[in-house]
């Protein structure tokens, strides 16, 4: 006969953080996301009058995060991550800096830069992710 706990004391059978290491990286891949969206905006908005360029750095935060972790390794600060804190905010970079006559701040050259490089940090997390998932599968079927 099986026997079932109390509502409220149900507790996991299994205690693991598998995939602690793929929820850090969905949650970056989805800033990066994000990024790509905001700087594809900007460029959108180089000719339009007093438009200030915007930018996301979900790096900073992440950093922060691990950095202010009060374990040593990267696997228990990553395992300990307040994934509440990895929130990727659309900032206005420079807003009273401008170099053009009509206010607006966005150099198409420097937005086309970081967009490419976004594309490049967005492809190496995803690589990443299906990386994570391929060593799972690999454990699982031994």
């Amino acid at each position: 006969m099986l026997c079932c706990a109390p509502p409220g004391k149900v507790k996991r059978m299994i205690n693991t953080n598998v995939y602690d290491y793929v929820n850090v990286l969905g949650k970056t891949a989805d800033a990066s996301w994000q990024r790509n969206n905001v700087l594809a905006n900007n460029m959108a908005n180089v000719n339009t009058p007093g438009y200030k360029r915007q930018d996301i750095n979900f790096e900073q935060q992440l950093r922060r995060a691990l950095g202010n972790s009060r374990y040593e390794s990267v696997d228990s600060k990553v395992a300990h991550l307040n994934h509440a804190e990895l929130v990727p905010r659309v900032f206005v970079d420079a807003a009273n800096f401008s170099y053009r006559l009509d206010g607006n701040n966005v150099d198409i050259d420097t937005e086309g830069v970081e967009l490419a490089s976004n594309q490049i940090k967005y492809n190496g997390l995803i690589t990443s992710i299906q990386q994570e998932f391929a060593n799972l599968k690999m454990v699982m079927s031994k």
